[in-house]
């Protein structure tokens, strides 16, 4: 059995990709297609046979211009997957030149496809366009989505939410991996910090008074990972990356982790359906969430299992007292925490459940 994963822009050590090339290589042979912007060159290692493909953009690039560029990106990929000799093949991303193609081709070559899909691509792609431009583009790319969904094998979501939005009425093999951490931890010693963990600049703007008003009755407020620039109006402690492991212990001694972001463009229904990595790293850490109502899928999970607070952020009192009572009662948050973090991590029973929907094992 041999497994083409096609990364996209995705790192060689994403945390969503890099575990399934992990997992899968135990039971297959993967040919792994990542990005870097330093020379490399191809390896085998195990049973992965890495592909790195040089290349380098700007992010601040017109998005349209962005996408004309990306014709030659696409094209050397689309040349990788035809010259490989694969049985399954797994996209993290579609190829925006040639969005049907590599689907197309596999089909045409008897071969399965699965198709991870991290966000919702009608609205994630291209999600700065404005007005009409943005309204035709959302129109073209929800006709190709679904093309991709009737094309692909088998279907892997972030969340439950996103799943029944993207599928419908439609009836595919799919299955919800949500971004879960990579490890548990604990700490016996909780400082008096609202923590907020990201390698992205994201502002909080929402938030802001909230958090504002919280300094003032005690708690510090610490940005690990990002350009704390955009909080210098904020009184905050401020970290540089950390290494995952270090992260999460840093996680692990705040009181509350404050999960958000503004979204880039427009992108109202994947802002609703995400459940990031730092989501799941801060329950993995033994720490109770702070996120917004309108974060719907991660509303749900925080109010389901008492592990967070759940605020409006156009209520600013309200929200500074509902984490307030919270924290009057914080043991029975983390004794939930504690409850149900193992949810939160990954594990041999989630890899297990994943290799054997990818593979079609049997399961026992």
């Amino acid at each position: 059995m041999k497994i083409l994963v096609v990364g996209y822009m995705h790192r060689k050590n994403d945390k969503r990709v890099y575990r399934t090339v992990k997992a899968l290589s135990k039971y297959a042979k993967v040919i792994y297609q990542y990005m870097t912007d330093t020379k490399e060159s191809e390896y085998e290692e195990g049973n992965i046979r890495y592909l790195p493909i040089e290349w380098r953009e700007d992010i601040n690039t017109n998005a349209l211009l962005k996408f004309w560029k990306r014709r030659k990106l696409d094209k050397i990929i689309m040349d990788l997957i035809q010259r490989t000799d694969f049985d399954i093949l797994y996209m993290h991303h579609f190829l925006p030149s040639k969005p049907l193609e590599p689907f197309r081709y596999a089909k045409r070559m008897g071969k399965k496809i699965v198709f991870d899909i991290h966000e919702y691509h009608p609205e994630n792609f291209l999600s700065n366009l404005k007005a009409l431009l943005y309204e035709l583009k959302t129109s073209v790319m929800k006709k190709i989505f679904e093309k991709q969904i009737e094309l692909a094998d088998k279907l892997i979501f972030v969340s439950p939410e996103q799943m029944r939005y993207s599928l419908g009425e439609k009836r595919k093999e799919a299955l919800v991996v949500p971004n879960y951490a990579n490890m548990s931890v604990r700490s016996d010693e909780k400082r008096e910090e609202i923590v907020f963990v990201g390698k992205s600049a994201r502002a909080v703007e929402d938030e802001l008074l909230i958090i504002e008003e919280l300094t003032k009755r005690g708690f510090t407020f610490k940005i690990i990972g990002m350009d704390s620039a955009l909080f210098k109006d904020l009184k905050h402690v401020h970290m540089g990356f950390l290494p995952y492991g270090e992260m999460m212990m840093e996680l692990a001694t705040a009181r509350f982790s404050l999960i958000s972001y503004i979204p880039s463009g427009s992108e109202p229904l994947n802002y609703a359906f995400s459940l990031p990595n730092k989501f799941y790293d801060s329950i993995a850490a033994g720490t109770p969430v702070i996120v917004k109502d309108t974060f719907v899928s991660m509303a749900r999970i925080v109010q389901e299992l008492g592990i967070g607070v759940v605020i409006n952020t156009e209520d600013i009192n309200g929200s500074v007292r509902k984490i307030l009572k919270a924290y009057e009662s914080y043991d029975k948050l983390i004794q939930n925490v504690d409850k149900y973090k193992d949810r939160f991590v990954w594990d041999e029973k989630k890899e297990k459940e994943f290799v054997d929907f990818v593979l079609d094992r049997k399961t026992s």
